[in-house]
C-alpha cells in the first residue's frame, strides 16, 4: 500500500516538471520582453475589469496603489501547483515594481487553470508591506463576495486581507471567490534592476 502511494507521488513530481517544460514555464526571455508582456497582461487585465465592473476604474485611480497578476495553476494527481508573474503599480509616485507569485499544496484531480488577479490597496501601508517584504496569503484570503444591502446583485472585489480588495477574472468572467490561499507574492529582484 505504501509503495502505491509513493509509486503515485513519485508519478505525479515527475509529471509536473515534465508539463512544467512543455507548458513554457520558465522562457528564456530577456528582462525588456519580460517586462513588455507583464506591460501588455497589465493593460489586458485592467482593460478586461473595467468592462466586466466599471466601478473598478474608480477604486483603482483612487487607491494607494494596485497589483495586477497573470496565475498559471496545474493540480496533477495529489500536487497542485500556480505560479506567475505582475507587476504593482504606486498611484502616488507612479513606480511600477514586478514582482513574482507561487502556490503549492495538496488536491485530488487533474487540470490546468488560469486566471489573473486585481490587487487594490486602500492606503499606502499595505501597498508598501505587499511590495517590500512580500505577502502570503493565508487562510483569510479563502473568502467569498457577499450579497450587498442594495438587493441580490453580488460584489465584484473580495476582501482578503485588511486594506486589501481583490478582483480575480477566469475565462468565465468574475470570479466570486478568491483561489490565493497559499500563495506568496514576491519582488522580482531581476526585472526590476
Amino acid at each position: 500500500m505504501k509503495a502505491n502511494r509513493l509509486s503515485v507521488l513519485f508519478i505525479a513530481a515527475i509529471s509536473f516538471f515534465l508539463l512544467s517544460g512543455f507548458l513554457g514555464i520558465g522562457d528564456d526571455q530577456t528582462p525588456e520582453e519580460a517586462r513588455a508582456e507583464i506591460i501588455t497582461m497589465r493593460s489586458t487585465t485592467l482593460n478586461d475589469l473595467y468592462q466586466l465592473a466599471p466601478q473598478s476604474k474608480k477604486e483603482i485611480q483612487a487607491a494607494a496603489g494596485y497589483a495586477v497578476f497573470s496565475n498559471f495553476g496545474m493540480n496533477i494527481f495529489l500536487i497542485s501547483t500556480a505560479n506567475g508573474a505582475g507587476i504593482a503599480h504606486n498611484n502616488k509616485t507612479g513606480k511600477d515594481i514586478y514582482m513574482n507569485m507561487f502556490s503549492g499544496g495538496a488536491g485530488i484531480g487533474l487540470g490546468i487553470k488560469k486566471f489573473r488577479g486585481v490587487f487594490v490597496f486602500d492606503n499606502q501601508q499595505t501597498f508598501n508591506d505587499f511590495v517590500n517584504t512580500g505577502w502570503q496569503a493565508g487562510a483569510q484570503a479563502d473568502a467569498a463576495a457577499q450579497h450587498d444591502d442594495e438587493g441580490a446583485a453580488l460584489a465584484a472585489s473580495l476582501d482578503v486581507a485588511p486594506g486589501v480588495k481583490l478582483y480575480q477574472i477566469t475565462d468565465d468572467g468574475l470570479a466570486l471567490q478568491a483561489t490565493i490561499q497559499g500563495t506568496k507574492y514576491w519582488k522580482d529582484e531581476e526585472l526590476n534592476k
